[in-house]
């Protein structure tokens, strides 16, 4: 199919914008097609509905397709504000006719396209509907029933609706929260209220709908001559399957291709729209291609139904393969595998970590306690902004482990001592008894102040130049945004103990590895795509405290005396293991002697 053809004017607005520091690049686009390929597989297995049970009684009859392959069609094109068609002798309903057009044949002269200009009726402006009906006949015969050499087993149509209707888009509830000193002047705040409520009240009515004009309709002639059972049609093709009453065979199936028509290239209908553009094209298509398609659109609508996506993230998909070079896009999905791959390494690494930790000497007990407050305040970000119940299960786990993290690295005590029960932080005996309080307190003091006056400045910044949908939401966002762009300064507290302990030996290593190889793929991904520069340069900074941390790990020796994250320390497994070589020498001596 040919890309959709641009017309101006009229293009659907997203439901909700997103924030500009949360730019998503083609690998995790990519890494979601994956996500759903698998999902699709397994609902396919799951949840597809069964093949209908072959009554013994009932002979399997074997149907085929009515058409040769290379026979020549004719083909006609109709555009009428009625649903049901008859009126074949209208001159002025005939948008489109061609002739010899050989069926399922690969080639040039199978292809044939149009693009003109379509002038818009009174009633289609006014939320009427517009059908084009598309008939196809073997070359010399006649598509009209009233012709006297009308065949029925030559002539065949399927009708296309080419105006569609889609829910307005809810009015953008985000507002700028100081009013200019002009403006406030003349405010009145109390109709300003009342219009607010009305407005409430509207949008939990029935939503209203808009007409939109659909610019390109591609015809595709399936080629398809497989001998289905009767009573064994897949599922995915039978709804498709155009069969003859008389000979239980079947018309070839005529395929009206929106794959690729994607929703920002509609067109709103109004008043003020009298001429719109129409590309035409008929062409054939395999029948892998067409199952193809059909099964994408299944598996989309199966995640939107489940909330697993959103409006408008298909088409973002497919923007990706319509814009993108192949060989990037073979590149990023293979990248994009191994991206996944590490983050579950890193993962499972981390769990294993704080699992079997059993000292914190070294470790930044402030780092964790902040790293849940700064999951904690995107989650309520998430919440606050409609995102799919996916993100926000995964936010949400994602809070309940760095909490986990909490009990792990201080002691959690419920204090009853008042009426609402609430809970006590005490810290560890091997962070408190050692230097790593000190110095991590040290740290966090210094690194506060130059993170809070970050987060106010921005904060400021925010309410007086961005629009937000309340207080509430503005210091969400505000928050938010300082985590995402100075969340990096929480890792230096343990830059700072491990320079005051001149060791490294306490860190997760092997997890911190993962995450590493994970920053050199968002790396490759900041030079590959067209980003911001502020937010290209963001995306180095985890590997600037890595390298420190590299750094760090190159200039300290190992401290053999230092107790690990497992709770020994090299010098007791040695004297261990010579403790228990000791006697097997000693019963050797004797043997020998």
């Amino acid at each position: 199919m040919a890309p959709p053809a641009n017309g101006g004017g009229g293009e659907v607005q997203e439901q909700a914008a997103q924030p500009q520091q949360q730019q998503r690049g083609i690998g995790q686009m990519l890494t979601g097609v994956i996500r759903i390929a698998v999902f699709w597989y397994f609902a396919s297995k799951f949840f597809s509905p069964k093949k209908p049970m072959s009554d013994p009684s009932v002979p399997n009859l074997q149907i085929s397709n009515l058409f040769n392959k290379g026979e020549p069609l004719d083909m006609w094109f109709y555009l009428s504000e009625q649903q049901n068609f008859s009126d074949f002798g209208n001159e002025g309903a005939l948008i489109w006719h061609e002739t010899n057009i050989p069926y399922a044949v690969w080639g040039p002269e199978s292809t044939r396209s149009l693009s003109l200009k379509y002038h818009l009726s009174e009633a289609v402006k006014n939320n009427g509907s517009l059908y084009a009906h598309v008939y196809f006949a073997r070359s010399g015969y006649s598509p009209d029933p009233n012709d006297p050499e009308y065949q029925p087993l030559a002539a065949f149509g399927r009708t296309y609706s080419i105006v569609t209707y889609l829910p307005k888009s809810k009015a953008d509830k985000k507002k700028s929260l100081l009013r200019n000193s002009e403006d406030s002047k003349e405010d009145v705040t109390i109709p300003e209220a009342v219009q607010e409520a009305q407005h409430d009240l509207k949008e939990d009515g029935p939503p209203e709908w808009i007409s939109y004009w659909k610019p390109n309709v591609t015809i595709n002639l399936v080629d398809d001559f497989t001998r289905y059972t009767a009573n064994a049609i897949p599922p995915i093709v039978a709804p498709y399957i155009n069969i003859e009453s008389t000979t239980g065979n079947y018309y070839p199936t005529v395929f009206f291709n929106e794959f690729w028509l994607l929703r920002d290239k509609l067109i709103a209908i109004n008043d003020t729209v009298t001429e719109v553009p129409l590309h035409l094209e008929v062409s054939p298509i395999s029948m892998t291609k067409w199952q193809l398609f059909l099964q994408m659109d299944q598996s989309f609508q199966v995640h939107r139904s489940y909330g697993s996506m959103l409006d408008g993230e298909s088409d973002e998909l497919k923007r990706v393969f319509l814009e993108g070079n192949p060989y990037l896009l073979g590149v990023t999905m293979i990248v994009s595998v191994m991206h996944s791959l590490f983050d579950f390494l890193a993962f499972k690494n981390d769990i294993q970590f704080w699992n079997k930790n059993k000292s914190m000497e070294g470790l930044s007990a402030k780092s964790v306690i902040v790293n849940f407050f700064c999951q904690f305040i995107v989650f309520l970000y998430l919440l606050d902004n409609d995102t799919s119940w996916m993100i926000l299960a995964s936010s949400g786990v994602g809070c309940c482990i760095e909490f986990w993290k909490i009990g792990k690295a201080m002691h959690i005590e419920i204090d009853r001592s008042g009426r609402i029960p609430m809970l006590r932080f005490r810290d560890r005996e091997s962070y408190a008894g050692n230097k790593t309080k000190e110095y991590d307190d040290l740290a966090m003091k210094y690194l506060s102040y130059v993170l809070f006056f970050l987060a106010v400045c921005f904060a400021i910044y925010s309410l007086m130049y961005d629009r937000h949908k309340s207080w509430y939401s503005w210091i969400l966002s505000s928050l938010t945004s300082c985590v995402y762009m100075f969340g990096f300064i929480m890792m230096c507290p343990q830059l700072f103990i491990n320079y005051k302990l001149k060791s490294v030996a306490h860190l997760p290593w092997r997890q911190m590895t993962y995450k590493f190889l994970n920053t050199i793929i968002d790396d490759l991904f900041a030079f590959v795509i067209k980003m911001p520069m502020l937010h290209r340069l963001s995306v180095f900074r985890d590997d600037l405290i890595f390298l420190i941390m590299l750094y760090q790990r190159w200039v300290y020796p190992v401290d053999k005396k230092r107790v690990n994250e497992f709770g020994f320390a090299a010098e007791d497994v040695d004297q261990a293991a010579s403790s228990s070589d000791t006697p097997a020498l000693k019963e050797d001596e004797k043997k020998t002697n």
